[in-house]
């Protein structure tokens, strides 16, 4: 997965739609943040991340501003 990316990129690639929202929202912490990086990213690369340090830490900090969890949770995310 591409690492490094530019703003435009991560408004286009990673801003979430109102149905990854819907997903999301039912959970809380650390399982928010981590299933709506998980469709993202399955949404960019055609296949869910087999590791989460595979997805590049801009786009979970841009993520993480999106449903209003702090990025540190997806440390917990498993």
């Amino acid at each position: 997965m591409q690492q490094h990316w530019t703003i435009e990129e991560l408004i286009d690639d990673w801003t979430l739609l109102p149905v990854s929202r819907a997903c999301s929202a039912g959970s809380q912490g650390a399982n928010r943040l981590g299933l709506a990086v998980m469709l993202k990213a399955c949404q960019h690369e055609g296949r869910f991340p087999a590791r989460t340090r595979e997805v590049p830490s801009a786009a979970v900090a841009f993520v993480a501003r999106q449903v209003g969890v702090e990025v540190t949770h997806f440390e917990r995310y498993d």
